[in-house]
């Protein structure tokens, strides 16, 4: 019996080290899928505005959101990789939250904005069934991008800052609570 509780123990520690490294992986990936696509996008509208500019080609700014939806994609699913293994990771990881206020942090800031990034997701899944099944013009592409710039009035970029937070955070892990050895 005492050798079945040490190979589950094994286990557990194997969970939670792997859902770890997934977290990392699909995290570096995801954010810098949004990196791209933000800097994809950036030459499309007017500085500090929500019109187009009128200097693109119809063919340049199709191509534009082609390689919007293909980075969609990627960013989507790289996203749903970091929100599985991150609660794999809480549930198994021997980390406690009451000991460590920057896992505890990390979790509050990521989790918050969850609702945000699936309505984002949602804005950037109809502009993938449109360039993938559809032959949608380019004014139907434009609102999409529109409505996803503007949505939720700049709740995606908070989200963005609070999961730079979060590195800082996983970094310098800050609010450790030093837990005594005296018996």
């Amino acid at each position: 019996m005492g050798d079945q509780a040490g190979i589950a123990a094994d286990q557990h520690s194997h969970t939670w080290r792997v859902a770890l490294f997934v977290l990392v992986v699909a995290a570096i990936i995801w954010l810098g899928g949004v990196n791209i696509r933000a800097m994809i996008g950036n030459d499309m509208l007017k500085t500090g505005t929500l019109e187009f500019e009128e200097y693109l080609p119809p063919e340049a700014e199709r191509e534009i959101f082609r390689l919007l939806s293909i980075s969609s994609v990627v960013v989507i699913l790289s996203y749903c990789f970091v929100l599985l293994s991150g609660i794999v990771f809480l549930v198994t990881s021997p980390f406690r939250l009451k000991e460590h206020g920057w896992l505890m942090m990390s979790a509050i800031l990521f989790f918050l904005f969850v609702p945000v990034e699936g309505f984002t997701m949602y804005l950037d899944a109809k502009m993938i069934y449109q360039e993938f099944f559809t032959t949608a013009d380019n004014q139907v592409f434009r609102e999409l991008f529109i409505a996803r710039v503007a949505a939720l009035a700049g709740a995606p970029l908070i989200a963005l800052m609070s999961y730079y937070t979060i590195i800082g955070l996983a970094t310098f892990q800050p609010f450790r609570k030093q837990v005594s050895q005296d018996s």
